[in-house]
């Protein structure tokens, strides 16, 4: 039963991190006190309900460093962070780097995994007409 509520909060947590959540609400919301709550919710999880909305703000700002071309600063203040400084240093704690170089590092990643088109050279099929080239009807695609 415990990991239903809180499997059921966490999901309720995910939909709301771009609000401001206090230990206080999420526990209202749960129905608990604070003091029980944060216990079960360290026995189902293994980690503190402060640390599993943290590193869950964090992943999805890291998602939207890799997805967007958003400024660092709008992203850090997306996701509850006062500062970009702030956000750049609790960033660079969990990713050991800093947002900007992690974003430069996931796109640079992205570009040498993204599959390469097969080149054909139309000339060694005797197609040397550039309509016949341009449009590959030398190379027929199966």
């Amino acid at each position: 039963m415990q990991q239903e509520i809180i499997h059921s909060l966490s999901n309720w947590i995910d939909q709301n991190l771009d609000k401001a959540l206090s230990i206080d609400e999420v526990a209202a919301k749960s129905g608990y006190s604070k003091w029980h709550l944060q216990r079960m919710f360290r026995a189902v999880t293994k980690q503190t309900l402060g640390g599993y909305i943290r590193e869950r703000r964090l992943t999805l700002a890291a998602e939207a460093l890799r997805q967007t071309q958003r400024p660092v600063f709008d992203i850090a203040m997306q996701y509850g962070y006062d500062s970009q400084q702030t956000f750049s240093r609790v960033f660079r704690r969990q990713f050991s780097q800093t947002p900007t170089a992690y974003r430069h590092t996931m796109r640079r990643q992205a570009m040498i995994q993204r599959p390469r088109l097969l080149s054909f050279d139309c000339a060694d099929n005797n197609m040397t007409s550039f309509a016949q080239r341009t449009t590959g009807e030398c190379c027929p695609v199966s």
